[in-house]
């Protein structure tokens, strides 16, 4: 029986296993994958498996089973590769018929390419990064959990080397045979000298390879690493911008790049060698070393990427996380005080904060996203230390979130909707190039007096259109093709905000410390970690509660927007019902209930008389009020 170290250090020991039975088990692909799905259900066995996010990649044994928690950032065309093919033993004078599923090269001798027995398979590859501006804290979390299992002592491994600059001379004598496997598939690796592309804006890990290469990041200075993975099975099923944890099978053989060293010098000496151009090459074949190859044997999706909570949130395990918690308006409680401090001491804008928070499109009527809530706390200082500290709250209280400074420059120079390159055949990837449920925080306070040119221009419309209908829309040159999301959107601002949104708040503090950026600092520091974890929590759950309203409470909100209406009918639009509609759905979850009561109804009334009272009475914009 295959014990832990066997499933999880030597996975193509089971793949081979089963291969074997394949005369008398036609179905034994679905059988491997079977098996290690059973594997990873088994107690907490997926945490024993290593994660490309927290372990460096030179401590990875290769060809063993590693996780990858990712976004998919780009997919590449299928390529062929030889599922089955027979070796000539030269030492034995016998033929032995191998797999060739979830590997890159060939094992042993020399591959005979007229037998009967080779079979010809397809695979998808996806390019994927970690999810873009992901919270420190989620890696302390995943790395204390990691620590605590069995297999936490991963160490490198004797029989890998970091270095693959340097080849034996026996790899020299075996590569004609790889390169011969290789040359069958469709779309080849193809490795590019590592010198020739650089991403200055990018960064790179201590805990991982440093290159110059692109590694094609939304975000300016991620780290991390990015994976080829190639899937197998139901690869439409997956989508852009999908968040998945990716189980498969780790690839990082130094023959892959001397492969594609080869393959590009004969494509210059020769173009008509290969189909693809040399750009495309480099994109679609980078050294193993910086992007390993992750060969999927199983992929989870993710509809969060909260380490506290489980994958998959249903109602079962809501319930038994809102028991654990205790009561979710006692936690409602303590984070509405740490927030009112955070904004000096506005308990209504924390108010605010907090319904923002929890916030999440459920769901899309024709092209309106239903339950968005873009938040403007307007009555920002321009020249303070207040918005960094704010977005750095907000940073410790979510999974993942991105400040984006609204500088002439940023709006300028930066690109926000992602690109297709033709020629290297690849998505460029953009700011706007988000996982769903990250937090953007627009800093508007950063906004010089200037001139916004086309660029700018053109990013502008791409946040207002985030805003008001949740979907970007992707440039592919000839034409747009328009991608959904779901991102909670918050803009901090002097005044109003140029920027459409769905609630604007203006700051009041009533506090007024001698020295800001200290008073701020302290109070972000005064939370422990134990207490900042039942926040993340509590934001996680509250935003995956479903909520319905009777027909009772129905009727009766219409009878009150009737009353509302019936001394001045410009004081209540059919905008001020939906505005209000959505601060009483979002009111009712943060304190943990998932319907409206009358008692719901009449806090939610307050709560808008008293931002309103604080706002002058400006007309809607493109459906979205101030």
């Amino acid at each position: 029986m295959p014990t832990v170290h066997d499933w999880i250090n030597s996975p193509l020991g089971i793949v081979d296993g089963l291969f074997a039975q394949s005369i008398s088990c036609p179905d034994w692909e679905k059988k491997v994958v079977e098996y290690f799905k059973e594997k990873l259900k088994l107690n907490d066995t997926h945490s024993w498996v290593p994660s490309l996010n927290d372990v460096p990649l030179h401590y990875l044994k290769p060809n063993s089973l590693v996780k990858f928690r990712c976004m998919v950032q780009d997919m590449f065309d299928p390529e062929f590769f030889m599922g089955v093919y027979e070796m000539n033993d030269p030492t034995s004078n016998s033929k032995q018929v191998k797999c060739g599923k979830y590997k890159d090269i060939t094992e042993g001798g020399q591959v005979d390419f007229n037998s009967r027995n080779t079979v010809t398979s397809e695979r998808q590859t996806f390019y994927c990064v970690p999810i873009p501006g992901e919270s420190q804290w989620l890696s302390l979390t995943a790395q204390n959990s990691f620590a605590g299992t069995s297999q936490a002592r991963v160490v490198p491994s004797t029989s890998y080397v970091p270095n693959r600059h340097k080849r034996s001379y026996e790899e020299d004598d075996e590569m004609d045979t790889q390169l011969q496997f290789h040359s069958a598939e469709s779309h080849g690796n193809i490795e590019p000298k590592r010198q020739e592309t650089e991403a200055p804006s990018h960064d790179s890990s201590p805990s991982h390879c440093t290159s110059s290469l692109d590694l094609n990041f939304p975000l300016p200075g991620e780290k991390g690493p990015a994976c080829l993975v190639k899937v197998y099975e139901d690869w439409d099923s997956f989508k852009l911008n999908d968040m998945l944890e990716v189980f498969g099978i780790l690839s990082v053989d130094p023959a892959l790049s001397v492969i594609a060293d080869e393959r590009e010098a004969s494509s210059l000496l020769d173009p008509t060698e290969g189909m693809e151009t040399v750009e495309e090459q480099k994109v679609h074949s980078p050294p193993a070393s910086l992007v390993p190859r992750l060969h999927m044997l199983y992929a989870q999706p993710l509809v969060h990427n909260n380490p506290l909570l489980p994958s998959i949130l249903n109602r079962k395990n809501i319930e038994t996380l809102c028991s654990v918690l205790g009561e979710l308006a006692s936690i409602r409680a303590e984070l509405l005080t740490y927030l009112t401090h955070v904004l000096l001491g506005d308990s209504l804008a924390a108010e605010y904060l907090i319904l923002h928070l929890i916030s999440n499109v459920y769901s899309r009527q024709d092209v309106l996203p239903l339950g968005k809530f873009t938040l403007n706390l307007s009555g920002c200082p321009h020249s303070s230390p207040f918005t960094e500290h704010l977005y750095k709250v907000i940073q410790q209280l979510v999974p993942s979130s991105y400040r984006l400074c609204m500088s002439l420059h940023n709006m300028n120079n930066q690109r926000m909707v992602p690109r297709k390159d033709y020629t290297a055949n690849r998505l460029l990837s953009g700011t706007l190039q988000l996982a769903n449920n990250t937090s953007l925080f627009l800093d508007e306070t950063q906004l010089e007096q200037g001139q916004l040119d086309a660029t700018g221009v053109r990013n502008i419309t791409a946040l207002g259109n985030l805003i008001s209908w949740q979907k970007v829309d992707y440039d592919f040159n000839y034409h747009q093709m328009e991608f959904s999301c779901n991102i909670n959107v918050l803009i901090t601002s002097e005044g109003r905000s140029l920027l459409p949104s769905d609630c604007q708040v203006h700051l009041r503090p009533t506090l007024n410390p001698p020295n800001l950026e200290e008073y701020l600092s302290a109070v972000q520091v005064a939370q422990v970690p134990s207490q900042l974890n039942k926040y993340r929590i509590y934001l996680s759950v509250a935003r995956a509660v479903n909520y319905t309203i009777s027909d009772e409470i129905t009727k009766a909100v219409e009878e009150d927007f009737v009353e509302m209406r019936k001394d001045d009918p410009q004081s209540m639009s059919a905008e001020d019902l939906h505005r209000l509609l959505d601060v009483a759905r979002l009111l009712s979850l943060s304190h943990g209930q998932n319907t409206l009561s009358r008692d719901g109804w009449m806090k939610a009334k307050q709560l808008e008389a008293l931002r309103i009272s604080r706002t002058p009475q400006q007309k809607c914009v493109n459906g979205n009020e101030p």
